[in-house]
């Protein structure tokens, strides 16, 4: 990877664009919902532009006013004028004046971060990056994982954090994991997706009350065959993903192993039958 995906924090801070124009009213689509403060320095704006400024959701600022202190707690600053000459003065001025992080449209060489495609799930959201060379593609995955992921997810999302706590203060780590594969993949999700969010809250209320019960445990052997991790099949991906314990052969490739859980222990057995047990 050329770039680490990351999510900014906003909270408390602010998203500055550079640019009044359609291209600064795009990256102000982008970030309208997040809780940062949102300034736009421009010389004219977009009526878009100037409508969410009368809406209260942004603050419009003659690029005249363009200083040091306009970057301090940003995030991010965008580079959006639609022209490339003014884009690159705008692009050193701005690292010139303090911005730790800019991004400049469509010219991935001037960018610190480079802006992904997105799915909207609030707080669920998956950001698709192809590092600036195939944004067509990029688009294509996004419109493909829109399909994967019910509209009311974030929904349902919200309600496990405001109920995190109480899971963490009634069940051990092992039991919270099988409690919250529980909830995102049975009647829990179920009911949500249909429109039932009371009904999925009491399901999940219930089955809280009702405690880890006994522990479990299963052992399952998965066959990296020729060695590729494309061709693990889908139910040998979900068991690694829910393992506590990989062992594995020594000259297994990196590849399948990173299929398993991040914070799986991953032990290496010399002996083929000790990984077959």
């Amino acid at each position: 990877m050329k770039a680490f995906p990351m999510f900014l924090a906003t909270s408390g801070r602010r998203i500055v664009i550079l640019g009044g124009g359609e291209q600064a009213a795009q990256k102000a689509r982008l970030v309208i919902r997040t809780d940062a403060e949102i300034i736009v320095a421009g010389f004219e704006f977009d009526e878009e532009l100037r409508a969410l400024a009368e809406e209260g959701r942004l603050r419009l600022v003659d690029a005249h006013e363009i200083h040091a202190d306009l970057f301090e707690r940003a995030a991010i600053t965008f580079v959006a004028t639609g022209s490339a000459g003014a884009d690159g003065a705008l692009h050193a001025l701005a690292k010139a004046l303090g911005a730790p992080v800019v991004n400049v449209v469509d010219r991935p060489a001037l960018c610190d971060a480079l802006t992904p495609s997105i799915v909207d799930r609030d707080p669920v959201v998956v950001a698709i990056g192809t590092e600036g060379t195939a944004p067509v593609l990029g688009r294509q995955i996004k419109t493909a994982v829109e399909t994967m992921l019910e509209p009311r997810l974030g929904a349902l999302a919200a309600l496990a954090g405001r109920m995190r706590s109480a899971v963490g203060q009634r069940l051990s780590a092992r039991a919270r994991r099988d409690f919250w594969v529980w909830v995102f993949s049975g009647p829990v999700r179920r009911a949500h997706s249909s429109g039932s969010e009371r009904r999925a809250a009491q399901l999940l209320k219930a089955r809280l009350e009702e405690g880890p019960g006994a522990a479990e445990g299963s052992v399952a052997y998965v066959g990296a065959g020729p060695g590729e991790a494309d061709l693990v099949c889908l139910r040998g991906v979900r068991r690694m993903q829910e393992a506590d314990l990989v062992v594995h052969g020594p000259d297994l490739p990196g590849g399948i192993l990173e299929l398993a859980r991040r914070d799986a222990e991953r032990r290496v057995a010399a002996d083929p039958v000790e990984v077959a047990l």
